[in-house]
């Protein structure tokens, strides 16, 4: 018996199964974008499920999403995670394919540490401009990271730190830094930072990546 869906957003691909990808939404909480993205998974084949992490908030200003992710329960959001992979991995089961992760800023920095504390869990990981903690050391998965060239919010000597740490660790990892381009590059309802040229590149990247 499969259990039923928690709070989120589910993609499901023509063929009704596929290879399942979990969708980390960043700040700004689990907006039409993140539900777009889904939906461009599906259409690629994937079975994608974006998490509420808060649970029916969404920010559309730099204001409230520093509101809601400031109160946002690291706990409760681990536990909502792991969740929604249960959930996910049932509705796949027979898609013969391993998890991947997709995280965007504050769904990155969840990938990160989520890769790690729960290695069996998860085999590939996409991370948009976010950052997390530096340990690989019991992670299995592989690494996709995209940056931006001019961000405030991440430190691009960390974001090389944490590269040499994936190599360190033996972990497969590639690292794009877009030039031009800030944070929330590849958000289309971004209008101030959204760089199409970029966020198609970062796409067919991620694309090629997940069906490596």
């Amino acid at each position: 018996m499969t259990s039923s869906q928690p709070a989120g957003y589910l993609a499901t691909p023509a063929s009704g199964s596929g290879a399942p990808v979990l969708v980390l939404h960043a700040w700004w909480g689990l907006n039409q974008t993140i539900k777009d993205l889904c939906q461009r998974l599906a259409a690629e084949g994937y079975l994608a499920f974006a998490p509420d992490l808060y649970h029916g908030q969404v920010a559309d200003t730099i204001e409230g999403a520093e509101k809601l992710s400031g109160g946002l329960d690291g706990e409760q959001a681990q536990a909502d995670i792991a969740e929604s992979i249960q959930f996910l991995r049932e509705h796949a089961q027979n898609s013969g394919h391993g998890l991947a992760l997709i995280g965007f800023s504050l769904g990155a920095y969840f990938a990160w540490g989520f890769s790690n504390s729960h290695p069996d869990d998860v085999d590939k990981v996409v991370v948009f401009y976010g950052a997390g903690e530096i340990d690989f050391g019991a992670s299995q998965a592989s690494y996709l990271g995209h940056f931006a060239e001019n961000d405030p919010f991440e430190d691009a000597d960390y974001i090389a730190e944490m590269e040499k740490a994936l190599q360190a660790a033996g972990r497969p990892v590639t690292f794009h830094t877009y030039p031009g381009t800030g944070h929330w590059f590849f958000e289309p309802d971004r209008a101030d930072a959204y760089n199409a040229a970029a966020a198609q590149l970062a796409w067919d990247r991620t694309l090629e990546f997940l069906g490596s």
